[in-house]
């Protein structure tokens, strides 16, 4: 009979590379190559093309990495949510609470560069990680900053402090560390994360009386479905993190993201050892320089860097193999999809200015106004999308389109009811007191459909993100990801001139009017990537080693 630790030698894409113990790594291959499971084998291509795929059972890890990002998400919510509010609006003579006085504008273009900056560190630790300490690695260095910066803001906004002006330098420190860790946390935790789950080839399995096919694709799809569920979730944290700074002051709010954020740090480092961490594979750019440097000279034809290709018209050799430059080639496919995910991201990050702001212009009934973002979008869990991730994520334009538009609308209102109209809150009858006589539950269905747009487009592009991108490159690749949203912070900062009333309208609509072509153009360019994307993922997993027939039998008789 086929032993484990033989079949995962001859096989070592399908076993995990681990730093953890030799039990530990046992325990993994034992996951993969004995299955209790008699129906449990490798699914012919016959198979995978006609029986429906579905996800695999899930390793602790995954469910241990996913407590330890809804803490970290739990403590992300609490400490930005109060940070408009924080930064635009006085301490004293107003009906809304603030520290720093801004202004609206100033407000939208701090909060912008904290973005900016976070997404641009992304690409720093991204290269750390996969070039030498590795995600896990990298990634408690990323918390770790994270701490010292939520720490800096908790202090320095202490009433005593604030009166002794520390409020300003204190939040400039605090963001910078924040902006560290979190632009660290972006970049390694979804790969992190992915990794967690061990890579298998399709395999075939009866559950109750049907053969199914269990895939990664589908698995790792799921495991990104939970993480936005537990961010959903982890998002709650706005509720007391709106109540403590509304009642007691804005450093209650941060004492509860400094305190969420050391359950994190707990969960991750004295959880390592039953976390798969992942060795780096070593500094591969290079390789993939040469490999796109060579393509430029052939009109960027990929098929011309293969070796044969290389060896037969040019007589050169070259030090890849067909594996890598496919490799690459879908790599840069994600990339390109994920180009165009700046509108997108754009119109998402007004959840945590503008549309704050805007909730402040009217009646509240009672609630605390920043508290509207995650009225039902908690609510809506994210099943399985039965279309490809090129549609998914093209409908993920569409409602966030649609979430502007009825910003704009929503707006109009505001604007169109008394008692200041189109400058809310800053008319002599209302005295900075009064705000316009409509109710902030209009606001709903802004938040509903932004939220439906994340989910089916985060959750969508991470699994892209990870499935198409070079085993070696995967956090660089996720760092490229958060490029886009690093562009649309900076597009954020570009337009916060008209962050303002009575320019809100138009701001509004001009983003909805720019997500709608960017979502007719993105299909219109990848559309046909969907009719491709199984085809991909077959040749994905026919790069690595083939496994026999015999040790196909041999797998379906372990148990």
């Amino acid at each position: 009979m086929l032993q484990c630790s033989s079949f995962c030698n001859q096989n070592p894409s399908y076993a995990p590379y681990s730093k953890l113990s030799s039990t530990s790594h046992d325990r993994y291959s034992l996951e993969f190559c004995w299955n209790s499971r008699n129906t449990l084998r490798v699914a012919t291509e016959a198979e995978i093309k006609s029986l429906p795929h579905v996800s695999d059972k899930l390793p602790l890890s995954v469910y241990l990495t996913l407590a330890g990002g809804a803490t970290e998400r739990f403590a992300y919510f609490a400490l930005t949510t109060p940070w408009q509010n924080y930064m635009q609006n006085p301490r004293t003579g107003n009906m809304i609470p603030g520290a720093l006085n801004f202004g609206q504008s100033t407000a939208t273009n701090v909060s912008n560069a904290f973005l900016l900056f976070s997404f641009l560190t992304s690409m720093g630790f991204a290269l750390l990680s996969d070039l030498s300490f590795g995600r896990l690695k990298t990634l408690k260095i990323a918390l770790v900053c994270y701490l010292a910066g939520c720490l800096v803001l908790l202090c320095t906004s202490l009433p005593s402090v604030l009166d002794r002006g520390g409020g300003v330098p204190g939040l400039g420190v605090a963001m910078v560390l924040v902006g560290l860790g979190v632009g660290g946390v972006k970049a390694t935790f979804s790969p992190f994360l992915g990794d967690q789950y061990a890579q298998k080839p399709p395999m075939l399995d009866t559950r109750g009386e049907n053969q199914v096919i269990v895939t990664s694709p589908v698995t790792l799809q799921y495991i990104y479905n939970l993480f936005y569920w537990v961010t959903n979730i982890a998002s709650l944290s706005m509720i007391p993190s709106t109540f403590l700074e509304f009642e007691l002051g804005f450093w209650t709010s941060y004492l509860l993201a400094t305190t969420s954020l050391c359950v994190a740090i707990v969960l991750f480092f004295r959880g390592s050892p039953k976390l798969r961490e992942l060795r780096p594979q070593g500094n591969i750019l290079p390789e993939a320089w040469r490999v796109l440097r060579c393509a430029t000279r052939s009109g960027f034809k990929l098929d011309h860097d293969r070796p044969a290709y290389q060896s037969e018209h040019l007589a050169r050799h070259v030090s890849w193999d067909d594996n890598f430059v496919d490799e690459i080639r879908i790599g840069l496919l994600a990339c390109r999809v994920f180009s165009y995910f700046v509108p997108f991201y754009l119109a998402t990050k007004q959840m945590y200015n503008n549309l704050v702001a805007q909730a402040g212009q009217m009646e509240r009934g009672g609630i605390p106004h920043d508290m509207i973002q995650f009225a039902l979008y908690n609510f809506l869990a994210k099943h399985k999308v039965p279309f490809g991730p090129i549609l998914r994520i093209s409908l993920a334009f569409v409602f966030c389109s649609l979430a502007m538009a009825f910003a704009a609308v929503v707006q109009r209102l505001i604007y169109s009811i008394g008692p200041c109209n189109s400058h809310p809150l800053a008319c002599p009858s209302s005295e900075g007191r009064e705000p316009n006589d409509i109710n902030v539950w209009i606001q709903t269905p802004t938040y509903c459909l932004l939220a439906i747009g994340e989910i089916i487009g985060f959750v969508t592009g991470s699994g892209y993100a990870y499935n198409k991108a070079p085993r070696g490159m995967r956090t660089i690749v996720q760092a490229l990801v958060q490029l886009s949203a690093c562009i649309a912070s900076a597009l954020g900062m570009a337009i916060s001139p008209a962050a303002k009333d009575p320019y809100l309208v138009i701001m509004y609509a001009c983003l909805a009017g720019a997500i709608t072509v960017f979502a007719a153009v993105f299909w219109v360019f990848f559309r046909k990537w969907d009719r491709q994307d199984d085809d991909l993922n077959m040749q994905q997993e026919a790069e690595k080693p083939a496994i026999s027939s015999s040790e196909c039998l041999e797998l379906a008789r372990v148990g």
